[in-house]
């Protein structure tokens, strides 16, 4: 999978490839990549991106990833436990296997699992997010059917630059983190390390069904490091190496039936321990006027062991080759064309497998005076799940300078996880990837700083892919008389997303209103832990050296193995910058200490106040 990302010295070479009239009209709006795969801005998008950039970053009180996307993104999540715990992020009601993540370009996630491990992430060394919420499959492949994660990581400024940053809270917990960038002649570096700790609490509530329930305190430590370098050798050009590399130990709940008795236990120390690394190298150059070339090698590791005496591992490498052309050709619009091959292989305590996938893709954006459109094509074929061919097409019409209505539509995929194939007495060889098709319609207004928009979309997704435990469906072998893989159901997402913002003077003010609708539309039932609705308010003061700020979270009930209730959670925070470069930072999360169900039996974080102090020079 792949994303061009860009740093700030490679931003000029685009921007020298780019015809007058067009870089002129986009001098002042936002400029995103996961739309299109080049740099464009919003008005020329008919897709539905949300930009999450450094301002919003540093001014959130989210403890992880996963919540500063459903406070900024209105996306939801579903936990099993607290921050560090295997977390599944859902986007318009998809499942967290049909979202496509990626850190500087490089998909990364278990494909064995079938899970973006979104946990291992840290936000200590990420300097911009943008989350493109809809089917994204005809530029980034397989499991694109709720939309695209793409993070991107710390680049470097002019000069030198360094920061730091330390805060300790309650239940034991602590954050380290300090970078470095430079600039010096053609080079570029920047570096960063981050430690997160959190003794945390019982991630579990007694009285589960399966009897995992112990009753000890549940931490997790994530250590991390980052690193971008780049070398121009003539304007224009630029070769990059980005790495990336998270280790997360958290300790569970859970039972083992260790030899030789095989009698259930739930009493040992159960970790688990995930190892998510991400390295890329690329060059991108300039070939003539609104003429760019891109080429890129990248191999993403997602390594996972969990257990005590008896360990599970699931090991993740994925090999990925691209070569890439766009050209901005100015009155027809932009056109870019890419070939890839990307090698997936997995390692198991039951199995090995591998597959190997041929990708062409097509894009094609423009506009013309109040008219924008998009379009693309991708067809990825596979050796286990054969050629599967998507796209998407889409319009957007500015109605004045502050409204614009914008359409789109676009089928996508998800294909099945090596464990759906390969695992000894579920897997099946011959299981179909589920296939979604989805149309959505927005409206958005924008004056001043100011921003309202409305989406609404429908998405079906056929050959759901889950357990089959009908036996008629499964091989004739023995070892599936329990049941196994199958496609056993369709589902349909529907709802509509309510946003907006208003600056007031030291105030800013942003809300999301979020309806959901997912159903499975053999049975009719609601899908599991999707909330019907979703609401979250911001609001934030900011004057001379301080600020304050609060976030207001409310989640309706959801189905699950038992129902969840509704939950609301407040987040308060508060900064003191006391001297040039140095802030005192306090944070108190979950400020009411309401009593989360993240998913059923488990326990999300308890009320937790922090005390930090930040440094970055410059400021």
């Amino acid at each position: 999978m792949f994303v061009t990302i860009f740093d700030r010295r490679s931003v000029v070479a685009v921007a020298s490839c780019v015809v007058a009239a067009t870089a002129a009209a986009q001098s002042s709006e936002t400029i995103v990549i996961t739309g299109s795969r080049e740099p464009l801005a919003v008005s020329r998008l008919a897709a539905d991106v949300v930009v999450i950039d450094g301002d919003a970053l540093r001014a959130s009180s989210a403890g992880s990833l996963a919540d500063l996307l459903r406070e900024q993104a209105g996306v939801q999540i579903s936990r099993n436990g607290g921050p560090g715990a295997a977390t599944s992020v859902m986007i318009r009601g998809s499942s967290g296997s049909q979202t496509v993540v990626l850190v500087d370009g490089v998909r990364v996630g278990s494909a064995t699992l079938a899970d973006p491990s979104i946990q291992a992430l840290p936000l200590a060394q990420i300097e911009r997010v943008e989350v493109l919420r809809g089917p994204g499959s005809s530029l980034y492949g397989a499991d694109a059917v709720g939309g695209v994660i793409n993070i991107v990581t710390r680049r470097a400024d002019a000069g030198l630059r360094f920061d730091a940053a330390t805060a300790f809270g309650s239940r034991g917990a602590r954050e380290l983190s300090a970078g470095v960038s430079a600039t010096q002649g053609a080079w570029d570096i920047a570096a960063s390390l981050a430690q997160e700790h959190d003794d945390g609490g019982n991630a579990m509530r007694p009285g589960d069904p399966y009897g995992n329930y112990n009753a000890d305190h549940d931490g997790y430590t994530r250590d991390s490091g980052q690193a971008r370098i780049g070398f121009t050798p003539a304007p224009g050009h630029r070769i990059g190496l980005s790495l990336l590399r998270s280790r997360l130990e958290t300790q569970i709940d859970s039972t083992e039936y260790a030899p030789p008795t095989y009698a259930p236990d739930n009493t040992p120390d159960f970790r688990d321990k995930l190892d998510v690394d991400a390295t890329a190298l690329d060059w991108r150059g300039t070939l003539a006027p609104g003429l760019v070339a891109t080429m890129r090698l990248d191999r993403a590791v997602d390594d996972s062991r969990s257990g005590k005496a008896v360990v599970d591992r699931y090991r993740t490498t994925r090999d990925h080759a691209l070569a890439q052309i766009a050209w901005e050709t100015g009155v027809a619009g932009q056109l870019v064309a890419a070939v890839e091959r990307l090698e997936e292989k997995a390692k198991t305590n039951s199995y090995r497998g591998d597959r190997d996938t041929d990708i062409g893709v097509l894009s094609w954006t423009g506009s013309a005076g109040r008219f924008s459109w998009q379009a693309d094509l991708r067809r990825d074929d596979s050796s286990d799940y054969g050629a599967e061919t998507t796209g998407r097409l889409g319009a957007s019409f500015a109605l004045t300078p502050a409204w614009r209505l914008r359409a789109l539509a676009g089928n996508s995929f998800r294909a099945p996880s090596f464990n759906d194939l390969l695992y000894p007495g579920y897997g099946v060889a011959d299981i179909k990837p589920e296939r979604g098709r989805s149309v959505e319609f927005g409206v958005e207004w924008a004056a001043d700083g100011d921003r309202a928009g409305l989406t609404v979309f429908h998405n079906k997704v056929k050959n759901l892919i889950g357990y089959q435990p009908d036996r008629s469906f499964c091989p004739e072998d023995p070892a599936y008389n329990y049941g196994c893989a199958g496609n056993v159901s369709r589902a349909r997402l529907q709802g509509a997303t309510l946003s907006g913002a208003k600056a007031l003077g030291d105030w800013s003010l942003r809300a999301q209103v979020d309806f959901l609708d997912a159903k499975n539309e053999d049975t009719g039932a609601r899908l599991a832990r999707r909330a019907a609705h979703q609401e979250t308010l911001g609001v934030d003061w900011r004057h001379d050296v301080w600020s304050a700020g609060a976030s207001l979270l409310r989640v309706g009930a959801r189905p699950d193995s038992r129902e969840l209730g509704a939950e609301t959670t407040l987040d308060l925070k508060a900064g003191w910058r006391f001297a040039k470069g140095w802030t005192l930072e306090s944070r108190l999360l979950n400020a009411t200490d309401e009593d989360l169900e993240p998913s059923a039996y488990y326990r999300g974080p308890a009320r937790q106040f922090w005390l930090g102090l930040r440094y970055e020079n410059g400021v």
